[in-house]
């Protein structure tokens, strides 16, 4: 049970981080988060906008889900120039995409076991023994399916009109839309502080 609780925790592993070399650790303002998943995945989406807010506003940082901002589909048909005007004109010094590049499920097998359990001898015919003591020592086999991620998070300067950070990370068999979210976006924030990228 450690093991697993261990393991769930921390699910989520970088696959590749850079940042540009000229980068120094900035202090944003106000960054709009912007997820882009399929329709089958909405309930991503919304968890991987509002988690990244989290995290960056525990970081200092003012963070703003575009769902909830502009609503799911707002960019979706505008022209550059009109999408970039409106989001610097609510006064967005960072924008930060994130997108899911894949998602696929892994079926494996656990072969079963048997292992000793000392147990009270039973006299008298062989059988008895073995029905009693037959569940408490053998563990069959199965079979199970885990879905795994991968998401890719670009962060931009819109004052500088740049790419200041991107990143690829995988989330092993989450469980939940909301675990997948929380444990990427706690990732990606912890290394874009470590790489000095943001700043408190």
């Amino acid at each position: 049970m450690a093991a697993l609780l261990l393991f769930s925790c921390n699910s989520t592993k970088i696959l590749s981080s850079w940042k540009a070399e000229d980068a120094n650790a900035h202090k944003f303002d106000k960054v709009l988060v912007i997820g882009m998943m399929g329709a089958r995945d909405r309930d991503i989406r919304e968890s991987v906008e509002n988690s990244m807010v989290q995290q960056l506003e525990a970081n200092g940082i003012k963070g703003v889900a575009a769902s909830k901002q502009y609503g799911p589909r707002t960019f979706r048909n505008m022209k550059e120039e009109e999408a970039v005007k409106m989001v610097n004109d609510d006064r967005f010094d960072g924008v930060v995409v994130i997108e899911m590049i894949d998602k696929n499920k892994e079926k494996s097998y656990t072969p079963g076991s048997v292992t000793y359990s000392p147990y009270g001898v039973i006299r008298g015919r062989w059988y008895p023994h073995y029905s009693v003591l037959y569940d408490r020592i053998y563990t069959p086999g199965y079979y199970s399916v885990s879905t795994n991620y991968s998401l890719e998070l670009n962060l931009y300067d819109t004052k500088n009109d740049r790419l200041e950070y991107s990143a690829q990370a995988r989330t092993f068999d989450p469980g939940s839309a909301q675990a997948l979210a929380s444990d990427f976006s706690k990732t990606v924030v912890a290394d874009m502080m470590k790489k000095g990228v943001i700043v408190k």
